[in-house]
């Protein structure tokens, strides 16, 4: 039996706006188990980014109660949470997040940086191992401004499994890329669950539900729909039947 990765209970966040409190959070409460692909939608306004902001040990909750890998979150202090986050989560952002002049090899190093258990030879041992997992161990000293928008993201997804963390956890990772680089980054996400990672994928895009086994929708702070998804499509097949790019 996959032991629980994430557990919700009954969390609240609560803003308070000049003279309004802003209810973002209204007692959500769910559970994901390891080896689950997880997409969360909602659009905006749902309280989809205040969710990311929870579950990524980012921001603490109103009330209710957060468990990372059977760790409690709400009452740790910062420097605790920003700990557990370095070992738990990898983050994979829309924007990448790559430092600008170095090298593909160096930004997946980062993670593992704040790490005093990792020599700097082991460093760039398990950096190279997660780049030739994500297909660009013919890439490791090209710089962010020499990639693609397809190769930036892998970076990022290399960066996010360098720790071996107990969840991936992707904010829009396909919203700044066209059509047929989105599938490849799909593809990829799709492999990573095959072989036991942990996904969490939030985004707005109703499609990107189609290729998860999961599927929950946020409206109003609230869980509105939690389903599994009966038929996952293939995203290596949705990506051999687009049309063929022509040559310059």
């Amino acid at each position: 039996m996959n032991k629980v990765v994430i557990e919700l209970q009954n969390i609240k966040r609560n803003f308070l706006v000049g003279d309004e409190t802003v209810h973002a959070l209204r007692g959500v409460s769910f559970t994901i188990k390891e080896g689950e692909f997880v997409t969360i939608m909602g659009t905006s306004g749902s309280g989809k980014s205040t969710l990311l902001n929870t579950l990524g040990c980012l921001d603490t909750p109103t009330s209710g109660e957060y468990f990372l890998d059977g760790i409690s979150v709400r009452t740790m202090s910062k420097p605790q949470r920003a700990i557990l986050r370095n070992r738990k989560i990898g983050f994979v952002f829309q924007n990448y997040n790559l430092l600008a002049k170095t090298t593909a090899v160096e930004n997946v190093e980062l993670p593992l940086m704040y790490n005093s258990a990792v020599s700097a030879g082991e460093r760039r041992e398990r950096a190279i191992e997660a780049l030739k997992a994500v297909g660009l161990g013919d890439r490791l000293e090209h710089k962010s401004n020499q990639m693609s928008g397809g190769q930036m993201q892998r970076v990022a997804i290399a960066r996010a499994l360098v720790n071996n963390p107990a969840v991936i956890l992707a904010d829009e990772a396909t919203g700044n890329l066209d059509t047929r680089t989105s599938f490849e980054i799909l593809v990829l996400f799709q492999k990573l669950h095959a072989e036991g990672r942990t996904i969490i994928f939030v985004t707005h895009n109703p499609e990107i539900a189609q290729y998860s086994s999961r599927n929950i929708v946020l409206r109003d702070g609230q869980v509105k729909d939690d389903s599994i998804n009966p038929h996952i499509l293939d995203a290596a097949d949705a990506l051999a039947a687009l049309p063929k790019q022509e040559e310059d």
